[in-house]
């Protein structure tokens, strides 16, 4: 029979210390709670003060990481421990396996002891001092010497830290060490044992030991209860990480929810599906979700024992922005989330507003253009299974009795034996895209590319979804958004018209309120200076079920001269 190893995809938070730029000492957001533990055994047992921080520096625009992580601690735990590499909660997120690794574990001794990091019995972890520590000079150059970055170009906005309490502990006699992420994860491959023998540290202590006061890029912050132990669902989701922030980093999108859908989208949302036993076509799970009220359900799932798939529906949002609660349950296995709150959106409120002829912008300075983070390729994979025939003679010898003589008689049967083989379907997709940005027809003196400043311009964005998936699987791009110079691509921006659907989804501006013949156009201020006038375009909404594919797009015209250029007057 077919194996794999088994895979867990999660969903990573943040937690928010602001830093100043030159000194790298700011206030923070970090915030902690819990406190005693319960007494252990020989074989399950954690000593207070055998901690430590995961750090990650995270590139501020991408949201990707840069390098590995490290892991500091104040104690010297053993090389041969049982840990899972410097995995953080970005890579989980992105689809990185949970996966166990015997000895060569490697961490950092600080020069400057950290402060207790896990309250126990024995003591209150002090956020206070967290905060202090974490958001210090010193902490911020030690990092940069050990990850190998400039530590002006650390602070400088360009980087966050990512921040994920560790625990160093005994576990059925074996010595591990795990953040409050990859403790949830492992707990559930573990069916629940690891909560079982060491709820108060794994479940407890230490996803409480650092949890966010704000909503910060793109995740939630925390506000529930800060003691007694919590679920996995909320460990993923919410506990055990924390972010430093430096004072001249870009400003993110907060998003209050968990996920964000676009009003009016056909959207996927999935879970994944775990199992310790064999799932199989003589009794199939069902999952349903429950999406504010409307029923979908995703029937027939088979899975090999101890393996995992990602379930899915398919839906589409409502035409107005509201909250939405999505419940998720399952007839067998269990679930890696089971409530997923839902955030629908309407892009379509900040149009720029009417520009005029006496409009000016004498300090204007162009910018760079921005790069939301993107990702135009997935991949996933579905469980298949084929029964494989197993046929065993069963035999039924009885003596035949003829009088002087008898004999054996096999009344036996072929049974079949068989058991069912298990194959994945394994899918993909990726996204392509192009942003074309001209002159609007009305514009007179135009050529080519090369315009005047106060005409409108046209952009025309053709995408390409290309997938081996069924329909049920994916969804084409379904959203575009373009953002303008002369508002430092914030502030305004246009929500594209699709006017083309499908894999092969074609967007263009709306038509503009402003222009008398009513032109699909955005028009240039008569300000913008002589050079190149760019334009930058995301497109999203193009859903599979290991989530959106998004690219990044940007075309310019070059801007010469005014329409006042233009302009003849002459006697009557």
């Amino acid at each position: 029979m077919r194996r794999k190893i088994f895979t867990i995809m999660v969903i990573c938070i943040f937690l928010l210390s602001s830093i100043t730029s030159i000194y790298a000492e700011g206030d923070g957001n970090i915030d902690n709670g819990s406190g005693g533990m319960g007494s252990g055994t020989s074989q399950n047992s954690w000593t207070p003060g055998n901690d430590g921080v995961r750090v990650t520096v995270v590139d501020t625009k991408t949201g990707k990481t840069v390098g590995s992580g490290i892991d500091y601690t104040n104690k010297n735990p053993s090389i041969s421990i049982i840990h899972f590499g410097k995995v953080s909660k970005i890579q989980y997120n992105n689809g990185t396996s949970l996966y166990p690794v015997k000895g060569s574990y490697h961490y950092k001794n600080p020069t400057n002891p950290m402060p207790k990091i896990i309250s126990s019995a024995s003591g209150k972890a002090r956020i206070e001092a967290i905060k202090k520590y974490f958001c210090s000079d010193g902490a911020a150059k030690m990092i940069a010497e050990d990850v190998g970055i400039n530590f002006d170009q650390l602070v400088n906005g360009n980087y966050k830290l990512l921040l994920e309490p560790i625990a160093y502990f005994k576990y059925q006699g074996i010595e591990m060490g795990m953040t409050a992420h990859e403790a949830a994860l492992y707990d559930q491959l573990q069916s629940g044992a690891l909560r079982s023998k060491m709820v108060s540290l794994t479940h407890k202590n230490l996803p409480l030991a650092m949890f966010l006061e704000k909503s910060d890029l793109g995740f939630q912050a925390w506000t529930g209860a800060t003691s007694g132990s919590q679920s996995n669902s909320t460990i993923l989701t919410y506990l055990g990480v924390g972010i430093v922030s430096y004072k001249d980093a870009p400003p993110t999108d907060p998003v209050d929810t968990v996920i964000e859908y676009r009003i009016n989208t056909e959207v996927i949302t999935a879970v994944t599906l775990n199992s310790s036993y064999e799932i199989n076509p003589d009794s199939p799970a069902t999952v349903t979700f429950n999406v504010g009220g409307k029923i979908y359900t995703m029937s027939n799932i088979a899975i090999p024992k101890d393996e995992s798939q990602v379930v899915w529906c398919k839906w589409t949002t409502p035409s107005t922005e509201k909250n939405i609660t999505i419940t998720v349950s399952a007839t067998k296995g269990y679930l890696s989330e089971s409530v997923i709150k839902a955030k629908i959106v309407n892009l379509d409120k900040n149009t720029p507003p009417n520009p005029t002829a006496n409009d000016k912008n004498n300090g204007f300075k162009p910018v760079s253009i921005p790069s939301k983070s993107q990702r135009t390729y997935a991949t996933w994979s579905v469980w298949r299974v084929k029964w494989h025939a197993n046929w065993v003679w069963i035999s039924n010898w009885k003596w035949c009795d003829h009088g002087d003589w008898g004999h054996w008689l096999d009344n036996g049967n072929w049974v079949d034996k068989g058991w069912y083989d298990f194959y994945t379907d394994v899918y993909e997709a990726n996204l392509t895209a192009s942003s074309k940005i001209k002159p609007d027809i009305k514009s007179p003196t135009a050529s080519y590319i090369n315009m005047k400043s106060g005409y409108g311009i046209n952009n025309v964005v053709q995408t390409n979804l290309l997938s081996s998936a069924p329909t049920s699987h994916i969804t084409g791009a379904q959203t575009g958004v373009s953002y303008f110079p002369e508002f430092e691509y914030k502030t305004y921006w246009r929500l594209l018209q699709c006017t083309q659907s499908g894999y092969f989804a074609r967007f263009e501006f709306k038509s503009n309120p402003y222009s008398t013949y009513g032109a699909k156009c955005h028009f240039t201020p008569i300000w913008y200076p002589n050079g190149q006038y760019k334009v930058y375009t995301y497109v999203l909404d193009a859903w599979t079920p290991t989530g959106m594919l998004s690219i990044n797009l940007n075309d310019y015209v070059n801007v010469s001269g005014s329409l006042y250029d233009d302009w003849h007057i002459a006697p009557k």
